[in-house]
């Protein structure tokens, strides 16, 4: 048996809490008569393996009957640990239980159990009102069309039809409304993944392009919660592309606002409210609002402690990434670099820990910032070991903004390592990956330009006044508002100046932020 099976039971069985796997047994065990439950003993086996390997499965149970249909039986022990999981979410989860409410109302109208069909419906109307559950009304609506036609109108007017259908009506208008802000939205967002802030006026009117759709929707007369939290992602999310960082900030600051005045919510939607958090202090940080950073990052914290059971794996995952993110991000801006490769243990962990669910984006940003760590400690050994762990990625290949500067910190990692033999390759292959890309903006070409000619240089003294001379082209940059986004991954010119001045990154960096905050 091939060790390459599919390995979908394998996750499944990884990725459930000890509560859901002590519900499982318990929920098997009323489901098997009079024998064995072999479910059980093969989810036992494959709970205790470290990797998949199917072929121990079958050494282990090897003359076992099940074994001659062994497809078959993990399918049905896959779809068994599946209504399990719902069985033990049904309580929890508000969506849940109003999917259980409608099929209970489809299984009393197949047994023409109308008024009670009738009944159950208008319980599960006040609990999917009361939560605003739109596409769960309009499912509602059609069962309620379908009894009233059944009945044969019998308990039906005018006027009550007229309600229903405005009623449908303002939950389709809602509905067309979120779908339209949704697709938007995840356009905005696609081409934030790929490309990060605007470095080009071309790439602000993409952004505009986008946002001059979403100015054309025509709104319903009422807006629910979930369409006003996208309509203030999608305008802070717009305003972070096209550099407009103050308004971005605002329209995050309007959403946990939005949030905080219907507290229910968060417990509700705890992924979206932990995402404006981070933004939040990942746009502070860049105007150095050091209070309101630590503020917002003690919240987060504190996050996990106030969702108790309603914390999900994911995130938990989440949580894990963004909080050690920030942490770094904020300990490397303000040049406490020594504190900051801390964490490079926690993060290790916690990469062996979650493996491949932790998404290539987000590991890539936490070895991005581990890697300036090092650097800026000076062990650059190690933050050539964390940037390489992004370089190696093949899965980042759109994910072009963070692999574009991971190139250019490559490069001074080899600077400083004094590896004049890798350096030129180093950079032929970086111009190479630049190019193919369009991402030769005018700082990395004039980046390239310079680390060429350093990297030629006969002597130190002709590297100092390469040096000096590119400072004041590189300071101007820096004031650009679309190059200034290089800055915002790695100070290029604060390390400038530490060659110019023959002093440490470290305390240059920490001169800087503290002139910053003063």
């Amino acid at each position: 048996m091939s060790k390459t099976a599919s390995p979908a039971l394998f996750e499944l069985i990884k990725s459930l809490t000890k509560s859901e796997k002590r519900y499982f047994k318990i929920y098997a065990s009323r489901h098997t008569i009079g024998e064995e439950n072999n479910g059980v003993r093969i989810f036992d086996f494959i709970d205790q393996q470290k990797e998949f390997n199917e072929e121990e499965i079958y050494t282990n149970f090897e003359g076992e009957a099940f074994l001659n249909q062994f497809p078959i039986t993990k399918n049905r022990l896959y779809e068994q640990i599946i209504s399990a999981l719902d069985a033990f979410h049904s309580s929890k989860n508000l969506d849940a239980q109003l999917y259980k409410m409608l099929h209970s109302i489809n299984i009393l109208y197949s047994k023409g159990l109308y008024d009670h069909a009738i009944n159950e419906l208008k319980k599960a109307k006040r609990l999917a009102k009361k939560h605003n559950k739109i596409a769960i009304l309009l499912q509602l609506a059609n069962e309620e069309k379908r009894i009233i036609e059944t009945q044969g109108y019998q308990k039906a007017n005018t006027k009550s039809i007229d309600k229903h259908k405005n009623e449908t009506y303002e939950l389709t208008s809602q509905y067309n409304f979120y779908n339209e802000l949704w697709s938007i939205k995840s356009k905005l967002f696609i081409q934030l993944n790929q490309y990060g802030q605007a470095r080009s006026p071309e790439e602000v009117t993409e952004y505009t392009k986008l946002f001059e759709q979403f100015k054309k929707i025509t709104p319903p007369e009422k807006i629910t919660f979930e369409n006003q939290y996208l309509i203030n992602h999608l305008k802070s999310a717009y305003f972070f592309g096209i550099l407009r960082n103050e308004d971005s900030l605002n329209a995050l600051i309007d959403n946990l606002n939005h949030f905080k005045k219907n507290p229910d919510k968060i417990n509700e939607n705890p992924n979206q409210y932990f995402s404006i958090l981070t933004n939040i202090i990942h746009l502070e940080s860049k105007f150095g609002n050091s209070r309101a950073i630590h503020t917002y990052l003690n919240e987060l914290k504190s996050f996990p402690h106030q969702l108790k059971s309603s914390l999900t794996e994911d995130l938990t995952i989440k949580l894990f990434s963004s909080i050690n993110s920030i942490e770094l991000k904020v300990l490397n801006q303000e040049g406490s670099f020594e504190k900051a490769t801390l964490l490079s243990k926690v993060i290790k962990e916690g990469f062996e820990k979650y493996n491949g669910e932790i998404t290539p984006f987000r590991k890539a940003y936490l070895a991005f910032n581990m890697s300036i760590a090092f650097f800026g400690n000076a062990d650059f050994n190690q933050s050539l070991k964390w940037i390489n762990m992004i370089l190696n990625n093949k899965e980042l290949d759109q994910k072009e903004d963070i692999l574009s500067f991971a190139h250019l910190l490559n490069l001074l990692i080899h600077f400083e390592l004094k590896n004049d033999n890798l350096l030129p390759y180093a950079i032929k292959n970086t111009k190479r990956f630049l190019t193919k890309r369009k991402r030769a903006f005018k700082f990395e070409t004039l980046f390239l330009k310079n680390i060429t000619k350093i990297s030629n240089a006969q002597n130190k003294y002709e590297i100092e006044d390469l040096l000096l001379n590119v400072d004041e082209e590189i300071k101007a940059l820096k004031n650009d508002p679309f190059e200034s986004v290089a800055f915002e991954y790695f100070d290029f010119h604060l390390w400038l100046i530490s060659k110019v001045k023959n002093k440490s990154f470290q305390e240059i960096k920490r001169e800087a932020y503290l002139m910053k905050i003063a």
